[in-house]
């Protein structure tokens, strides 16, 4: 009948839909067995990403392939020795990020993260940590991102010694230790070569000339911190604190942004505006970090005057832009102009010699006798 295709061509369209089927089958198989059951795996089957939810202990099947794991909600309570490469006879040698964020983890003992050696970033944040063993870490020679965001508020009165232990002999490049209460620089527990410190939302309400010198030695030279959210004190203890900071802006890239929260005066003002007679301390200069002084600002604080020569800067570059397109529009009609001055330059000739005929006619001795002329009759 019309309309209906030919049983040959139907037979060839099922087995093209067939050998389509066969080709997709090999992969869905593989990332089902890679792929463990309480985990949501992406990019498969090379098993770029696991995520799982809700975990009672670290998972023992995960597949060699995984590069960034996630663990969130979970109650894992205590991380083992080589919690994540079963006891160590599973390595895995891909793994770059792990984010194990409220998982209510409580204890980190020796060696929690062996068999991980290309792990590089790794989030513990809002966990009760209340143990961190000093050989928590290692294992790990490629960590450089550690953060432990709100999870130091149950280690102690003294998170430091803990915290340096465990850092030990590592190159880490960011720290995050924001929203943990510290009322000190963790400056014993800094590694060598840190270049990013987030200490935001903690209870610091000020640096000591001793702390800033430790961030001026050589290991911390090339060192950023961050300050934000501190109940920061603007009394005479500030002084070493906000010399350190205008002489050396880039070190406390959040600067402008920091408040005085006590005292009650001052509070809200912006830090960086603070005159030397509004700290209540007697006129001078002020040792900072090793014995580097410095003297009080004038009325205008020096980032006003940053901020204008910053204005002037780009007034003359949006300037030299518009030049630019200027030239560039008379270069691409540069014919146009041309014809455009041609006709211009004809039509005052024209006009020129207009007013030259009128001019001659009317002085034309001739012309001036023949209409006297009647006049004499």
């Amino acid at each position: 009948m019309a309309g209906r295709r030919p049983l040959g061509a139907r037979a060839l369209s099922l087995l093209r839909w067939l050998g389509m089927l066969l080709l997709l089958l090999p992969p869905l198989l593989q990332a089902g067995q890679g792929c463990p059951g309480p985990c949501y795996c992406f990019a498969t089957p090379q098993l770029d990403q696991c995520s799982y939810v809700r975990l009672q202990e670290p998972p023992r099947d995960l597949p060699r392939g995984v590069r960034n794991l996630t663990i969130a909600g979970g109650n894992l309570t205590v991380l083992r020795r080589a919690a994540f490469a079963g006891n160590g006879s599973r390595p895995l040698g891909d793994l770059r990020l792990l984010l194990l964020p409220r998982d209510n983890i409580q204890a980190i003992e020796d060696r929690a993260f062996q068999g991980l050696p290309g792990l590089a970033a790794l989030d513990l944040s809002h966990n009760p940590l209340r143990a961190l063993a000093g050989g928590a870490f290692r294992g790990c020679p490629r960590l450089r991102t550690l953060k432990l965001n709100q999870a130091l508020l149950l280690l102690g009165e003294a998170p430091e010694e803990p915290l340096a232990g465990a850092l030990r002999n590592l190159s880490l490049r960011r720290l995050e230790l924001a929203g943990n209460g510290l009322r000190a620089l963790p400056g014993a527990a800094l590694p060598e070569g840190l270049e990013e410190l987030d200490l935001r939302n903690n209870s610091l309400q000020g640096l000591s000339p001793q702390e800033l010198a430790r961030l001026e030695s050589a290991p911390l030279g090339r060192l950023q911190l961050y300050l934000g959210s501190n109940p920061l004190r603007c009394d005479c203890a500030l002084r070493p604190l906000l010399g350190w900071m205008r002489n050396a802006s880039w070190r406390v890239p959040d600067a402008r942004s920091l408040r005085c929260a006590a005292p009650r005066e001052l509070s809200g003002s912006p830090v960086l505006r603070l005159r030397l007679e509004q700290l209540g301390c007697g006129a001078g200069r002020e040792p900072g970090p090793e014995g580097a002084g410095w003297e009080p600002r004038p009325e205008e604080p020096g980032e006003q005057k940053e901020l204008e020569t910053a204005s002037y800067v780009f007034f003359g570059i949006v300037l030299a832009l518009i030049g630019v397109i200027f030239l560039m529009v008379l270069y691409l009609n540069r014919r146009g102009i041309k014809r455009w001055l041609n006709n211009l330059r004809e039509a005052c000739r024209d006009q020129m010699e207009g007013y030259h005929y009128r001019y001659e006619q009317d002085t034309d001795p001739r012309r001036a006798s023949a209409s006297a002329s009647p006049s004499g009759l």
